[in-house]
């Protein structure tokens, strides 16, 4: 094995993989510096800030397999100590590219949908406080400039964004720092935003009248039938989210927000339980079981996508011995009554911040959890002594993501997994209030 060093030697990157994509493996870890794609071999050489990063991250993929868009990638430490400024290809510290700047130069390539100052805003507003966007045609293509209120707010776009795509096979993005200080807006329209003052002119103009904007008209060889640029704009935010690809079978264009779920065993369930499983797809308005047919529960989420993603993967899912039926209710939505638990202010609602992350995190019931916000000397005898109740427990690996303890509890079965997860998801556990999610990984 290779001395430890601060570079991090990745083999099997195919040319699907953007470097955003392995960003995600290691920046929980610390910062990444430096980046060197080797697209010709297939391999990438990634830079940790300290050495003390880089062990930690080897550490801890010498037991967890690290995939990235369904590909498993293998790690090791580089013979090289440190990329040089002529290595890197995207060196956040290099002289070749331009200094981190909270504006953003971002080019649409691949452009097969139309891409407004709103389809924009919806991306990257998942980061920060988007103030400022311009878009114009160049002999590149399709830009546009977009000013954050932070630069953190910037950098955490660039790692997260570029080379993703907005839409499925197309609109990718590819992102630059600019080297301006400050975007001049002088009008509020579908080509230019000034988020901090509402109250600029929208130069109505007959389209392709403007002196130095494209007709947007023209921009585009293909315009979406019967889809608004509200609608666009929605689905660019999901469609980023997912990293460019929705799961199989899901449309992203569902309305519905209040779902039926029926087979419910009488004997376990109750609203809370409901709330921890469907929580993990969307936030919840309100959960009402229905008194007349107990088996029965009404579920209303945030909005159609996330009614559609919990429809998606939770159709068939066991619980407590009983199969169960997901489908779309009738009822718009479930009114106000005694008998109606709201979780519309609960701070449980798992979608009130990461969003992105939580959309990525989705997947149908596994045999492994993945519980967070435990305490700092907790044991693995003592989450064993938590959970062990619920099922037969496999395996379990408690380990640290920026000094934050976490656990990984492996199940039997799916169905184990999920009775664990809906009845010990937000409860105490040596003081803290843990939150616990379905793993994607397959073991320990």
């Amino acid at each position: 094995m290779a001395e430890p060093s601060k570079v991090i030697h990745i083999r099997n990157v195919g040319h699907e993989i953007a470097e955003a994509d392995l960003l995600q493996l290691l920046e929980p870890f610390g910062n990444v510096s430096k980046i060197v794609m080797l697209r010709a071999k297939n391999q990438a050489l990634l830079q940790m800030q300290d050495l003390h990063n880089s062990v930690n991250a080897l550490q801890y993929y010498s037991t967890v397999q690290p995939s990235v868009r369904g590909r498993n990638v293998y790690m090791q430490f580089s013979s090289h100590q440190e990329l040089t400024t002529d290595q890197s290809s995207h060196g956040r510290n290099s002289d070749q590219e331009s200094e981190p700047n909270r504006i953003l130069l971002v080019t649409i390539h691949h452009m097969m949908y139309p891409i407004t100052v709103e389809v924009l805003h919806q991306v990257f507003k998942a980061y920060g406080y988007v103030e400022k966007i311009v878009t114009f045609q160049k002999s590149a293509g399709f830009q546009a400039l977009i000013q954050y209120q932070s630069l953190q707010e910037a950098v955490e776009a660039f790692g997260a964004l570029h080379g993703r795509n907005i839409y499925d096979g197309c609109c990718q993005l590819d992102i630059q720092y600019s080297n301006l200080s400050e975007l001049q807006v002088h009008y509020n329209n579908d080509r230019s935003r000034d988020f901090t003052n509402p109250s600029l002119p929208t130069e109505q103009r007959p389209r392709g009248s403007q002196q130095g904007y494209p007709d947007p008209g023209g921009l585009y060889a293909f315009q979406q039938p019967g889809a608004s640029y509200a609608q666009m704009g929605r689905a660019a935010m999901i469609a980023a989210a997912f990293g460019g690809t929705l799961p199989p079978g899901v449309t992203g264009t569902n309305e519905r927000c209040t779902l039926i779920v029926s087979n419910l065993n009488t004997d376990k369930i109750n609203e809370d339980k409901l709330f921890n499983l469907f929580s993990l797809y969307g936030n919840i308005v309100r959960i009402k079981i229905l008194r007349n047919k107990p088996d029965h529960a009404l579920v209303e989420m945030a909005d159609g996508f996330q009614a559609e993603l919990a429809v998606h993967y939770l159709k068939g899912a066991v619980l407590f011995a009983k199969k169960l039926e997901v489908n779309y209710s009738k009822y718009p939505n479930i009114t106000t009554a005694p008998d109606a638990h709201d979780y519309t202010t609960s701070s449980l609602n798992r979608f009130n911040s990461n969003v992105i992350k939580n959309y990525r995190h989705c997947c149908a019931p596994t045999k492994m959890i993945h519980i967070s916000a435990l305490p700092q000397e907790i044991s693995e005898d003592t989450i064993l002594n938590h959970v062990s109740e619920h099922g037969s427990v496999v395996n379990t690996k408690l380990f640290e993501v920026n000094g934050k303890r976490q656990a990984l509890v492996q199940f039997e079965s799916e169905e184990e997994a999920t009775e664990a997860l809906v009845s010990k998801h937000a409860t105490s556990l040596e003081g803290n209030t843990i939150r616990i999610s379905f793993s994607q990984m397959q073991s320990i």
